[in-house]
């Protein structure tokens, strides 16, 4: 694997010269630009504070863009990741949140190097867009305290809703805090688009809120980042606090869901990026990427990263062509925690609560969620409502497995679905092939799907309703597969069948069927002889046996 990263690398800066260096500058400049807001709102919302958002982009900016598995991949804090935090967060307090950070980078280099990474080609795109909005809403609902200036409690979203029910709580709204808000929304909505390309507008919103707070407001009027210290370790980091050992048994499973929404984030980001690009991504070695930069940012206070789609997008448009534009932004970054920390410091956080208001309404892949319902795909819509919804009152790793559970149950019954039609012999389709016109006695069954337990009821009662017909066709070329229980049950009626009259030939078995046949000693009881490859074969047989081999061709 090192030995390809090398060679990647060797072949992303050849022919590097000053011209791509300056398109590398220029893109990482735009790419801060939309992660700054980004960063302080997704530390924030995190359940830490605006500087460990900002220790995370920069050090995900340096440690995982170097490593990255292609040459376009940003990492930082993203909406997705905040909202598992955050209940992590309310139990465990900011040190459980790093350590289960820490504790979640080491499974993504075990998943690397197990090569888990493939398995989430398997999750259903419904599954995916369900999680996507429970997590939108759950970034929404754990907004709501900065944004109208009230106070909640409760371990998780719901439970802090509640509390402004039972009194726990207190919804008493600061008005210009929701003004604040407000304005921010405000400004991302009606930004024109092609103006978002060169200056983002959750900037903007920031840049006027702040603006506004800093001329008209004193300090204390609504709730304000507060101090950003100038240091890329904070106070809260590993190195200072150390690893919150009393919890780590408990820490293991949050642990394994912020690993997993890592490598899904990350995963689906390099896959959708690298059409843009026309450039594939090693999906082991952005694992391995993302887990060592889980490893290092909580040392020096940060929280958990994944690769952000939003910034990784705006890489490519801004023509950035190697990792350095990822490099690059951590720079401006780093510049802006120096030089504007005292600055940034009276950003209103329910300003902060508009840019994720917007960011959580805009994570929903809208486009496909009008289509599951538009086009009513049943079990689409049903994936889709069952992750949404677990992800809101669990969590995500529960959401997941619960969506890809609701799919292989609807795989299933679809695919166990048995089709079984009768129809009389079709005189026109046997002109040149029998002799013979004594056909009224015959029935063709036509048989479609897999012929097990769980679908023998409905042939079985196709066939014992054609008793007293003496001839029965039973075509089996749409039955992939058998088990012995349900060959046992057609043993039983052929039998039956056969004292009160009734004769059933098989045509069309496939060979999957025939190997269960023989080994279950079907075809041996049954008789060979009661076996052709179709319908028109068998008749031929039936009417040599029934009159004589006049009626043969």
């Amino acid at each position: 694997m090192f030995k390809k990263y090398v060679s990647d690398l060797k072949a992303e800066f050849k022919g590097y010269n000053g011209k791509k260096l300056t398109q590398d500058l220029m893109a990482g400049l735009t790419v801060a630009a939309v992660a700054l807001p980004l960063a302080l709102a997704f530390g924030v919302s995190s359940g830490a504070d605006a500087a460990s958002g900002l220790v995370t982009a920069i050090v995900a900016g340096i440690v995982i863009g170097i490593l990255s598995g292609a040459s376009y991949q940003i990492s930082g804090p993203t909406g997705a990741m905040a909202a598992i935090l955050l209940s992590v967060s309310a139990k465990y307090g900011i040190t459980g949140v790093l350590t289960a950070g820490f504790l979640s980078g080491a499974i993504l280099i075990i998943a690397a190097v197990c090569r888990v990474g493939k398995l989430v080609s398997y999750l259903p795109a419904p599954v995916i867009t369900g999680f996507t909005s429970g997590i939108a809403i759950i970034i929404a609902l754990g907004q709501i305290d900065n944004f109208f200036g009230t106070h909640s409690v409760g371990e998780n979203q719901i439970a802090k809703i509640g509390s402004y029910f039972s009194g726990t709580g207190s919804f008493n709204p600061n008005w210009w805090a929701v003004m604040f808000g407000g304005l921010v929304v405000l400004i991302m909505i009606v930004y024109p688009k092609k103006w978002n390309a060169v200056v983002p507008s959750s900037l903007v919103g920031i840049i006027v809120a702040l603006i506004v707070n800093m001329v008209f407001f004193e300090q204390g009027t609504v709730a304000e980042v507060g101090a950003i210290p100038s240091s890329l370790i904070t106070d809260d980091s590993i190195i200072r606090k150390g690893f919150d050992f009393g919890n780590i048994t408990n820490l293991i499973m949050p642990a394994v869901s912020i690993a997993a929404l890592g490598m899904i984030e990350s995963l689906l980001c390099g896959a959708s990026a690298g059409k843009m690009k026309g450039e594939r991504l090693d999906a082991s070695r952005e694992l391995i990427a993302q887990g060592i930069g889980n490893m290092v940012i909580p040392l020096l206070g940060g929280v958990p990263a994944t690769a952000a789609i939003a910034r990784t997008s705006v890489a490519i448009k801004s023509g950035g062509q190697t990792r350095l534009v990822s490099v690059f932004h951590s720079v401006v970054l780093i510049l802006s925690m120096f030089l504007l920390g005292g600055v940034m410091s009276r950003i209103p956080m329910a300003a902060l609560a508009g840019v994720l208001m917007v960011t959580a309404f805009r994570m929903n892949d809208w486009a496909a969620i009008k289509s599951i319902f538009k086009k009513k795909f049943k079990s689409s819509i049903l994936q889709y409502v069952l992750t949404m919804v677990s992800t809101v009152v669990f969590d995500l790793t529960v959401a997941i497995v619960i969506g890809v559970v609701a799919a292989m149950i609807v795989f299933v019954v679809k695919s166990s679905e048995l089709r079984v039609t009768s129809s009389d012999i079709d005189e026109d389709k046997l002109k040149g092939k029998v002799r013979s016109g004594h056909h009224e006695e015959f029935k063709v069954v036509y048989v479609s799907g897999p012929l097990f337990f769980g679908t023998q009821e409905k042939l079985i009662n196709q066939l014992e309703a054609l008793e007293g017909n003496p001839q029965v066709i039973l075509s089996m070329r749409g039955v992939p597969t058998a088990d012995d229980i349900s060959l046992s049950e057609l043993e039983r009626l052929y039998n039956t069948l056969r004292e009160k009259g009734t004769q059933i030939s098989f045509t069309g078995v496939q060979t999957a069927v025939c190997e269960m046949m023989d080994r279950a000693g079907f075809r041996e009881r049954i008789g060979e002889e009661h076996f052709y490859w179709d319908a028109v074969a068998a008749i031929k047989a039936l009417e040599v046996r029934e009159y004589g081999s006049d009626y043969a061709d």
